[in-house]
């Protein structure tokens, strides 16, 4: 018997017969349905089969999809559901979640599926669980990002729906993968330092990753260090990176690197900054820019160029908190910004 999962603001209870309305309405969102598994519009008999079959279960079986309502606790308003699938014994379960679109943007999402996530590995035998998506629904994936899930791979024109094909995005977590998570530091650290990259470290440096959606603004390792290697030429001559490894309280935890000021290039440009998934979220990055800004201060630079991507997890708001204002140039399709070094 499932009982009832309490969190911060939610309730996460069994789905039954008298949530019809609101399931009716979330399937018909057109805003909620665009990326996901159904036509509209769906019809209320069909919600109600679903809700039928799911109250005669007394809680996720294996090779059945079993659902639960979410309930914002202080107002008993349902605002959203969750799905499991188990598969083969339990050992492995599929998960989905959908939410009124009223209330995206309030970590609600996030909050019902770390609560799932974390009461699904309750059970010792659970060895994975699964997610797939649109590649398109970027903010679909963040959730996944936000409570572990890794990115896994990228299937082409795996999933249809009615008459339309598309790809499809796999994320995974192991139950190692969900304790690494689990135990992930989230305080700021007491030491944030740059370190020369060499033969003694580069493997550990190179292992950094972001979260997938965030490759849209911010290169892979792979990528970074290609490009250090064989930078590119700007105004008649090469750029001239200039690469430092982040080190947090001892541990391995981002990478920067820097188009550093010289005589064709007279301003010194923020080429790359990364924070690995399982330390971000902890103000490392913007300590990074602090020593950035004085090892240019110290080049005897100004100011200091970066620029972003616009789309869904821009770190436009990032820059621009650390004292970066768009110089209303667009280079290559990124916004470019300066800050002030004086």
């Amino acid at each position: 018997m499932f009982q009832p999962i309490h969190t911060e603001r939610l309730l996460i209870r069994a789905a039954r017969s008298n949530d019809d309305a609101a399931l009716h309405g979330r399937r018909n969102d057109p805003e909620v349905a665009r990326y996901q598994d159904w036509l509209t519009p769906y019809p209320i008999s069909k919600v109600q089969r679903i809700l039928a079959e799911v109250e005669a279960m007394e809680g996720p079986v294996p090779d059945d999809w079993w659902m639960a309502s979410v309930e914002i606790t202080d107002t008993g308003e349902v605002i959203g559901d969750l799905v499991v699938h188990p598969t083969l014994n339990g050992r492995t379960v599929e998960i989905g979640y959908t939410f009124a679109s009223r209330h995206w943007g309030n970590g609600y999402a996030v909050e019902a599926v770390q609560a799932l996530v974390d009461w699904l590995f309750t059970d010792e035998t659970r060895t994975r669980l699964t997610g797939t998506l649109h590649p398109d629904n970027r903010a679909s994936a963040m959730v996944l990002e936000r409570t572990g899930f890794l990115f896994e791979g990228h299937t082409r024109l795996s999933f249809w729906l009615g008459d339309e094909v598309s790809d499809d995005w796999i994320y995974g977590m192991t139950r190692e993968d969900h304790e690494t998570w689990k135990n992930r530091p989230l305080t700021p650290p007491e030491t944030v330092s740059l370190v020369e990259i060499d033969q003694s470290n580069e493997i550990g440096f190179f292992r950094l990753r972001t979260h997938k959606t965030q490759e849209d603004f911010v290169a892979p390792m792979p990528v970074s260090f290609t490009d250090a290697l064989f930078p590119e030429i700007i105004d008649g001559a090469p750029v001239v990176p200039w690469l430092r490894g982040v080190v947090a309280d001892g541990d391995m935890v981002g990478f920067v690197m820097l188009a550093l000021m010289t005589e064709h290039h007279p301003e010194p440009y923020l080429w790359r900054l990364l924070v690995d998934r399982l330390h971000q979220r902890r103000g490392i990055g913007g300590r990074v820019i602090d020593l950035i800004a004085e090892e240019c201060r110290r080049s005897g630079a100004t100011t200091l160029l970066t620029s972003w991507e616009k789309g869904k997890g821009t770190p436009a708001p990032f820059y621009m908190s650390r004292g970066f204002v768009p110089t209303g140039n667009i280079v290559d399709g990124e916004t470019e910004a300066r800050k002030s070094l004086v």
